[in-house]
């Protein structure tokens, strides 16, 4: 059921930034009085392979333009009069020119008409996430706050933290955010991480291996906020409850150890199923000792409480300071992502531990990513918006057959005051779809071979 909800999500994210990126193309190319023959959401043909499997699950003539809802949940295409595009219509441009086709159009305006679907998607990233800091606020633990420290899980201490650790910067750089510690090593190839252990400041070098670890680990953890373990429910006849424990009662010792993290009483639990251990609690500033028996499965029957005493900030924004907050938030979404490529490129030669094969992923990576649970709008549109973000990137790369292709070409007849034959134009699309079909390919194989692999 969950793997449902995810598909769900992914079907109806994609679903809406294709169609809005699609209405981008289209109104510009309205605008300019350029003809639109199809307006598509997903593809009504085996993409990128424009003449296989071509049907459509439903469509409506409407004026000059025909509306439909193809089969191939790949993404979505409007088929523009008089333009070389991935449906590849030869017929039209075999014909003269006609006033109301995209080639019969001044190359500013043809420019204007390719990038309207990456401004689209821009302008509905920045709207998503003005939207979120509104609704939602921006909440975070900053590093300086966690009072306790971390807890090193095992890639964690593979690198060389130990649970307590402070961090302090990461190659001497300050990172506010704790939850964008990991990031920041990963996306600037870091190799040293500041900390303070045992009152002492110290310098960890970060081992070779480690960032490629971060990247591809599945059930290795790197850190977490360490946390009291303070109680805030107990189940009835639970051992905890039996011996009388209290919401809000903090631990103390465990068996007279010092033992009050939830890190450290976790495990000890666990060596400890079906016995009667002795713990101390404090309770409105007093210590009460209580013995406590162990269940079989190694709790106590508690909840604990979500690090009700570590200091979170939380920023809210009114409508209008939630809009240059959002923006600033894509900005650096969009930077983060741009640095992730960038080191993915850095490791095709040797310097950089981020690899594609274990970062490029397809269908499978996205959907995974979408919430298993509905009614999680945070993430929903959290990951949408993101998602708009790097679809307008990926659209404006110089490769032919996506926007930034066909903008290239517009580029050059401005700059050289000419244009290219359409046997160019024919052949890079071609060339582009070709390309486009490998990283197809590529990024769901390596989703099906970490799947069963891996």
């Amino acid at each position: 059921m969950e793997i449902l909800i995810q598909i769900i999500h992914l079907i109806m994210a994609l679903s809406l930034l294709v169609f809005l990126h699609e209405m981008g193309h289209f109104l510009a190319a309205r605008w300019f009085k350029i003809r639109v023959d199809k307006f598509y959401l997903f593809f009504d043909f085996l993409f990128p392979l424009p003449n296989i499997l071509k049907f459509s699950l439903f469509k409506k003539k409407i004026g000059d333009t025909e509306w439909g809802l193809g089969w191939f949940p790949m993404g979505g295409y409007v088929q523009i009069n008089g333009m070389i595009d991935e449906s590849m219509d030869k017929d039209t441009m075999a014909q003269p020119e006609q006033p109301w086709e995209f080639r019969s159009k001044p190359a500013w305006q043809r420019l204007i008409v390719m990038i309207g679907g990456v401004v689209v998607n821009l302008i509905l990233g920045f709207v998503i996430f003005s939207f979120i800091m509104w609704k939602w606020g921006d909440m975070y633990i900053p590093t300086a706050n966690l009072k306790y420290g971390i807890y090193a899980d095992s890639l964690g201490q593979q690198m060389g933290l130990k649970s307590g650790d402070k961090i302090l910067s990461i190659d001497n750089k300050t990172v506010e955010n704790f939850n964008a510690i990991e990031s920041e090593i990963v996306l600037n190839n870091a190799s040293t991480i500041q900390i303070i252990r045992d009152s002492q400041k110290t310098e960890i070098a970060i081992p070779k291996g480690m960032i490629g670890k971060l990247t591809t680990s599945k059930n290795e953890g790197f850190i977490e906020a360490r946390r009291k373990f303070i109680i805030t429910d107990i189940a009835a006849g639970s051992g905890a409850a039996k011996a009388g424990l209290k919401p809000m009662d903090k631990v103390v010792k465990m068996n007279d150890s010092d033992i009050c993290y939830y890190d450290q009483i976790v495990p000890f639990l666990k060596k400890h199923k079906e016995q009667t251990i002795h713990i101390q609690i404090e309770r409105n500033g007093e210590i009460i000792n209580k013995d406590i028996s162990v269940s079989k499965s190694g709790t106590l029957g508690v909840v604990l409480a979500d690090t009700s005493d570590l200091k979170y900030n939380m920023q809210k924004y009114s409508l209008v300071s939630a809009i240059p907050a959002g923006i600033n938030r894509s900005f650096n979404i969009l930077g983060n992502y741009i640095k992730g490529l960038n080191q993915i490129f850095k490791s095709f030669f040797g310097k950089s531990e981020v690899s594609a094969s274990d970062n490029v992923g397809g269908f499978g990576s996205m959907t995974k990513m979408m919430p298993n649970i509905w009614g999680d709008w945070y993430k929903f549109w959290t990951l949408t918006g993101i998602l708009s973000l790097v679809l307008a990137f990926m659209n404006m790369l110089p490769i032919p057959a996506l926007d930034g292709g066909h903008v290239v070409f517009c580029l050059y007849e401005i700059i050289f005051r000419r244009k290219p034959s359409v046997k160019v134009l024919e052949y890079s699309q071609y060339v582009g779809m070709a390309l486009l079909l490998s990283l197809m390919i590529y990024a769901n194989g390596n989703d099906i071979y970490r799947h069963f692999f891996k």
